[in-house]
């Protein structure tokens, strides 16, 4: 028993050190110095074809205030002191000190005065000034006033406030009738600890045969399914053993599951349902690159040499220096971290090559909420359905990016300031990245065939710039990608990668499985299933196209018939035009056979010949939701019900789940604002468009999943008056470096 104690004891100090390590700086290891890389001999542009221009060495300082910035015209990194940034624009996030400050001015005042070590802050953010502040704002000018936002708990009640930074008055505004706020790192990191002061779990994990110390526990949202589970805010904890590899997610201590009261830590139940069944072998499981290596010459390595761009006259964006404005090849936009939406993208205006003036194309764009349903219903997996953004904090989980890896040698990186449970603010380093990309792709090109007897070869690169995050959601990464191209363009991208949650089964062959046993998955590896699974990722896209007052038209496609005599041809696709009055004129679901296009238009600006400016949403690859609606999670997560939907503008409707999401019954949700059926024609609009994917896990997506992606663009429809990029200049081997390997020149 004594050793027993002691082993918690162990386990609650590693708590503390866990949770230390998630509310001050991330702390990276440097980048190889360039002296361990393979050197370049470059027999033209020698005095950039160097070492230091090769590669970008960091060194960090852990320091809850400091960070490192990489300038877009630099080639080397040094570390960035926040402790003295000030706001440039009004859309900028709030600083450390401002942080600092909303902290003080909320718990100097009542009632959290009473006593402020009791408040938990779970979202401390800036209040965004109305539209029409940030539409009239220039730079040179006073910012307005400078708000935070808070939700806050305090003695097990709820808050919503803003807090005026420079008057110091709270406002109090109304919070929704269920759910909780946003978990906050330290919910998470104390629920995964807390079982370990139970007896009786402890006594049942070590009846499974696992080591207290190889233990490793996950906090899994509970979702909604009834009212016995209201009153408290709830957790479920799921366990693991992390014996002889770091992938412990591959080796599910399966059917234990830990209902947990949050706030107490108490533990309220136990439900073990998986004896019997073996904790799956670590072997094969590793995916880190010291523990796989020695497998790389049998079978050989994949022959893959390193690859980068280069850019010898330096880059071609400029990032606003110390703040968060991006400016590109006819592009402008604003862009910074958030807790729970990862990241924004704000003020978004293209030059027209025409003109030279500044349009504007959107005023807000970010993951409005993630939705993962699992396809599982027994009792360890029926409750894993969950809401990325509103119950974890999609930024929150937002993890450093890797240089020369998650990001090319040519980026620029970008910081996150964000407050802890207790109001103090710390950085998260290197949470974005900004770099061009060129993968070889073709911008434009014609060719003259040689019957016309021109000579003509045209061809243009295609060279874009993309804003990145990572998240890494417990087992889950998800990638980011807002992508800009020269012709007007927006491509957002997102990435599935990270390793499966499994479920263990006493299984080790398919043929071994019951003919009426319904797996709910594939069989992977001996004794582990990857379970049927579903992602939806809802973007909140707030489209000002050359100004806020937008419609939205459905473009419909469909068959017609030639009238008798009429022609050859017996049939034609002709294309109608229906513009939406109404919400539930906008309400879309994907289907293949009767294709259409969607554009926000602004009916008052047309171009020379007549046509209404706009853009369009054009959905690549996407899935639909197949649940009930009346299941419970998808009665929370209703706004996968629709691919499309179309609200007007109103700043409280912002996250598609709800403000508070966790444990919440889905009366907050876009699905919800939307059943109102508000005008939206020649009005402010919001256009939300939600990209699926349906996942059945295969023998390829073990141990770790290579990446697989889905992506919608954002495409100009008679915005400009031609190809904006018809001027675009082509690429000449004078202008390029050649660098060859040091033992091919030899």
């Amino acid at each position: 028993m004594e050793s027993t104690s002691f082993i918690r004891f162990l386990f609650l100090i590693l708590a503390a050190v866990v949770l230390l390590l998630f509310t001050r700086s991330w702390i990276h290891l440097p980048s190889p110095a360039a002296d361990e890389l393979d050197l370049l001999d470059c027999n033209r542009f020698s005095s950039w074809c160097t070492s230091k221009n090769r590669i970008q060495t960091k060194q960090t300082t852990p320091s809850s205030s400091s960070s490192t910035t990489r300038s877009a015209s630099s080639s080397s990194a040094a570390v960035r002191d926040h402790s003295d940034d000030v706001p440039r624009h009004p859309l900028d996030p709030l600083t450390l000190r401002e942080i600092s400050a909303a902290r003080s001015i909320l718990l100097s005042q009542p009632p959290f005065s009473s006593s402020p070590s009791s408040v938990i802050f779970h979202t401390l953010t800036l209040s965004e000034p109305d539209k029409s502040s940030v539409e009239a704002w220039s730079k040179g000018s006073p910012l307005p006033a400078r708000r935070a936002s808070v939700v806050a708990r305090f003695k097990g009640e709820s808050y919503a406030l803003t807090v005026d930074l420079a008057s110091g008055a709270l406002t109090t505004l109304p919070i929704p009738a269920s759910g909780f706020p946003t978990m906050t790192i330290e919910d998470m990191s104390s629920s995964t600890w807390a079982p370990l002061s139970d007896a009786a779990f402890n006594s049942t994990v070590l009846a499974r045969g696992v080591r207290l110390s190889d233990v490793a526990c996950l906090p899994i949202s509970p979702g909604w399914y009834g009212e016995k589970e209201e009153g408290r805010r709830l957790i479920k904890v799921q366990c693991y053993s992390a014996e002889g590899t770091a992938n412990f997610y591959m080796r599910p201590i399966e059917g234990l599951t830990v209902l947990l009261d949050m706030d107490t830590k108490e533990v309220v139940s136990i439900s073990e349902q998986g004896r019997g069944i073996p904790i799956p072998k670590s072997a094969g499981t590793e995916y880190r690159y010291e523990a796989v290596a020695g497998f790389n010459d049998d079978p050989p390595r994949l022959g893959l040499k390193p690859i980068s761009i280069e850019q010898p006259a330096g880059p071609s964006f400029e990032v606003e220096e110390g703040g968060h404005m991006v400016r590109w090849a006819g592009w402008e936009f604003h862009l910074k971290a958030d807790a729970r939406a990862g990241v924004v993208v704000s003020r978004v205006r293209a030059r027209d090559p025409d003109t030279g003036e500044w349009r504007g194309v959107m005023h807000k764009g970010f993951v409005s909420e993630l939705f993962v349903p699992y396809m599982d219903p027994t009792d360890a997996w029926y409750f894993k359905t969950y809401m990325d953004a509103g119950e974890y904090g999609f930024g929150l989980q937002a993890m450093p990016l890797v240089p020369l890896n998650d990001c090319p040698r040519n980026a620029h990186y970008m910081d996150g300031v964000f407050a802890a449970a207790d109001g103090r603010p710390y950085v998260r380093e290197n949470m974005v990245c900004i770099f061009e990309r060129y993968a070889g792709d073709i911008a434009w090109r014609h060719s003259e065939s040689p019957i016309t007897g021109m000579d003509i070869r045209e061809a243009r690169p295609k060279v874009t710039l993309m804003a990145r995050m990572a998240a890494s959601v417990a087992n889950y990464d998800y990638i980011i990608d807002w992508e800009f191209q020269t012709d007007g363009l927006i491509r957002v991208k997102v990435g599935l990668s990270g390793i499966l949650m499994v479920k263990g089964t006493p299984f080790s062959h398919l043929n071994q499985f019951p003919q009426n046993e319904d797996m709910y998955g594939t069989i992977l590896s001996e004794n582990v299933i990857g379970v049927i699974h579903d992602h939806y990722i809802t973007f909140h896209l707030d489209l000002d196209v050359d100004g806020a007052n937008n419609s939205f038209v459905k473009v419909r496609m469909a068959r017609e018939d030639a009238n008798p005599g009429e022609s050859p041809r017996t049939s034609y696709i002709k294309a109608t035009r229906q513009v939406a009055k109404t919400e539930k004129d906008a309400q879309i679901k994907m289907k293949l056979y009767e294709p259409s296009e969607f554009h926000v238009i602004n009916p008052s600006k047309t171009t020379r010949v007549g046509n209404p400016v706009g853009y369009k949403v054009v959905p690549a690859a996407t899935a639909a939701s197949l649940l009930d609606h009346d299941d419970p999670p998808q009665r929370r997560g209703a706004f996968t019900n629709n691919q499309i939907w179309v609200t007007p503008y109103n700043e409280s409707e912002e996250w598609a789940g709800g403000l508070f999401v966790y444990q919440s019954k889905g009366e907050d949700t876009l699905a919800v604002w939307s059943e109102r059926d508000r005008a939206i024609e020649k009005r402010d609009i919001v256009l939300w468009y939600t990209l699926g994917f349906h996942h059945i896990p295969c023998q390829e997506d073990y141990p770790i999943m290579p990446t697989v992606s889905a992506s919608f663009d954002l495409k100009p429809v008679n915005f400009f008056e031609s190809n904006p990029i018809l001027s675009a200049p082509p690429n000449f081997e004078k202008d390029l470096p050649v660098c060859v390997a040091a033992a091919a020149s030899a």
